[in-house]
């Protein structure tokens, strides 16, 4: 270790040198204006000791981005915002299921199928352009949890079983072409090379690459009500468990809002945050 070089330890106990630069992206891709993040920066980095956790450099952020920039924040706690969809994973394959809605798919989430030896159940079936899609969510509440080469293993034979029986099945009117399996978390080396290999599509938090989960929820604006600053934890879990799971469907939800007790002045922020964030991805 270099002279007055500090270190970070990450959620998956890695450590690395803290990086000022990778605090400043983190900060602009979210849309934190620059004397905002110039701001931050200089609040926090005197607070910085060696072996400090990414979380708490993240804590540390998220709180004085809601002071000066509500929306940034929302978007900033995008990552924590998924985990708190749980502890289900079902929150979690409604959120992939409206992701390839908006993406053209036409889904349903938590579908039986038959397969040749026996019946299973799929997180999400998608079909698009005459194909269909057996996806597998696969929801880690632990940052640290990643999915080894046993998950797609197991996920590769469970579709090769449905694929057989869908694809021989003349009431099908859609070709079973592949199987997807999806993480809020990352995957291991060894799962990603198999997947190749068997032709599995996977989709994490960062993978593929600029096109992983978070990529894809900021560009549709497909926010959880997680991200949601204008609301407490409970009322957001309140609303999940009635099926209320995106910021965007909040704007029909307002009966929801009022009947689990949040008052008409914090409804109107709540859709006021929402707009902000979904601008231009909302019909209204």
């Amino acid at each position: 270790m270099t002279e007055n070089q500090l270190f970070v330890k990450k959620s998956n106990e890695e450590t690395e040198p803290f990086s000022v630069q990778k605090l400043e992206q983190s900060l602009r891709s979210c849309g934190t204006s620059k004397n905002e993040i110039e701001l931050i920066i200089n609040t926090i980095q005197p607070d910085i000791y060696n072996g400090i956790s990414s979380n708490e450099i993240y804590r540390k952020a998220y709180a004085l981005l809601k002071n000066h920039n509500r929306l940034s924040a929302s978007r900033y706690s995008l990552k924590r915002a998924i985990f708190d969809l749980g502890p289900t994973g079902f929150p979690f394959e409604r959120l992939v299921g409206a992701l390839l809605k908006e993406k053209g798919y036409k889904t349903k989430v938590s579908v039986i199928l038959n397969g040749e030896c026996v019946t299973h159940e799929i997180d999400v079936l998608a079909e698009k352009d005459g194909n269909a899609y057996a996806i597998e969510c696969k929801f880690h509440s632990d940052a640290k949890a990643a999915s080894n080469v046993k998950v797609p293993l197991y996920i590769n034979s469970r579709f090769l079983d449905i694929q057989e029986q869908w694809n021989t099945n003349s009431n099908n009117k859609t070709h079973l072409k592949q199987g997807w399996l999806v993480t809020n978390t990352r995957f291991t080396s060894d799962a990603i090379n198999y997947a190749k290999c068997v032709g599995l599509t996977l989709l994490s938090w960062d993978y593929p690459k600029n096109n992983g989960l978070k990529a894809t929820i900021d560009t549709l604006a497909l926010y959880p009500v997680t991200t949601l600053t204008t609301l407490t934890k409970k009322e957001k879990h309140k609303l999940i468990n009635n099926d209320v799971v995106l910021v965007k469907e909040l704007i029909d939800a307002t009966k929801t809002m009022k009947n689990i007790g949040i008052s008409q002045v914090r409804i109107q922020r709540a859709i006021d945050e929402v707009k902000k964030m979904c601008q231009n991805k909302l019909t209204l």
